[in-house]
């Protein structure tokens, strides 16, 4: 077996393989030519059996918000498979081990990956670091509460007008929001990509406040049914930024008045999303829970020195990792000021846990009382758990808005 570097030659057989590991075959043309508009080759990496891709893996390179607001260097890990035919022989194993070594030589410091199962990654130490919420709406059940009245005026735009709108809404709506990705060039074409089939085209509409100022953006596609002659259409809204809780219900009322639209349904909300409180009756929302965002360091020194902490204090960090052994060991975490220092140290932890917790408290969506609770930290020190979620609290839930 082979593991190594693809050639820019090999794209095209990466992609074949990739859509077989995941059973697909008939993979989306339009999502595959999306994909390879921001595949970066050499971080993309193959295992080879007698000259063929048996095993997939992808490293996209992000700059990610973090707790304070700084953009810190990310390894997104996407596009991860393995053949049917090659399952438990280490595969993934030895192609994980090759992109947290080159995102450690390239001084990133997180990586980062949303999981098509779970179980898999936490052996690879990465934490669930972001939930959110799904909305499934019953449309003849929502009810505005007082307050949430319609302000400004919404445009539908061509994607080429909404482009640089969007992201400039994006940009303003993300700031300081833990999780989310620095939106590039690249990132603005691929993340508002769109299929060419017709029952999937996008609508984009632009909320502007009353002072003509864009503030919000829906990206949305209506599939259409008609049994018996009546109109039973779904709206999918795929991606939704607000920039004001005033501009978010403006441009949800617009949304869920659509006219012969039955259904609206919407993915990767924030748990602190404001239209939860911005209807008398929430239940209408039929929201439910999802994993998302999965975060492991890459050098947790780093990691925990690049974002801010919301009070002064110490702890010491007993931290077991099996894959990065600059990790393996313990860690004195002083912050002051909102500022944290993190070094070696030889004293007694005052938590033990394995490197995922970290990843899972990273964002601040997680606390560590929660993972103890859970018995999947240990504290050493009473009281030593108040602290670091005292060190640690955000007054923002994590979301990271866009997939990759």
């Amino acid at each position: 077996m082979e593991f190594r570097i693809i050639t820019p030659e090999e794209v095209d057989l990466f992609f074949t393989s990739l859509s077989t590991a995941f059973a697909d075959a008939r993979p989306d043309p339009d999502e595959v030519q999306s994909d390879k508009e921001v595949i970066e080759p050499d971080r993309t990496f193959a295992a080879f059996d007698e000259g063929r891709i048996v095993g997939c893996a992808s490293v996209i390179t992000q700059r990610m918000i973090v707790p304070g607001g700084a953009l810190v260097p990310t390894a997104g890990i996407t596009m991860v498979g393995v053949l049917p035919t090659h399952r438990r022989r280490g595969i993934l194993r030895e192609l994980m081990g090759l992109m947290l070594a080159q995102a450690a030589e390239r001084g990133e410091p997180l990586a980062t990956l949303y999981a098509s199962q779970a179980a898999i990654y936490g052996r690879f130490g990465f934490g669930h670091a972001a939930i959110h919420l799904s909305f499934d709406v019953a449309l003849d059940r929502v009810s505005w509460a007082p307050g949430t009245e319609a302000t400004g005026r919404v445009l539908l735009c061509s994607r080429d007008d909404a482009l640089p709108l969007m992201r400039k809404i994006y940009d303003a709506a993300t700031a300081g929001r833990a999780g989310s990705v620095e939106l590039d060039d690249r990132w603005l074409r691929v993340g508002f990509w769109e299929s060419s089939k017709d029952d999937e085209r996008q609508f984009y509409a632009v909320h502007e406040g009353d002072d003509g100022v864009p503030d919000a953006f829906a990206m949305y596609n209506v599939k259409h049914e008609w049994p018996r002659g009546l109109p039973h259409l779904e709206m999918k809204v795929r991606r939704f930024v607000a920039t004001t809780p005033a501009s978010s219900s403006s441009l949800w009322r617009y949304l869920f008045d659509v006219d012969l639209v039955s259904r609206v349904r919407v993915e990767i909300r924030a748990v602190d999303d404001p239209l939860l409180w911005q209807l008398e009756e929430p239940r209408a929302l039929r929201p439910e829970l999802d994993d998302g965002l999965f975060l492991r360091p890459v050098d947790v020194a780093a990691a925990l020195e690049a974002r801010a902490y919301a009070a002064d204090g110490r702890v010491v960090l007993g931290i077991t990792d099996a894959t990065i052994t600059g990790n393996d060991g313990t860690f004195e975490l002083m912050t002051e000021a909102g500022r944290g220092t993190c070094r070696p140290s030889k004293a007694e932890p005052d938590i033990v846990g394995s490197i995922h917790a970290i990843g899972s408290v990273y964002l601040g969506g997680v606390t560590w009382a929660s993972l103890a609770a859970a018995g999947r930290i240990e504290e050493r020190t009473t009281g030593a758990l108040a602290i670091a979620d005292a060190m640690c609290r955000c007054d923002r839930a994590p979301w990271p808005a866009l997939y990759f």
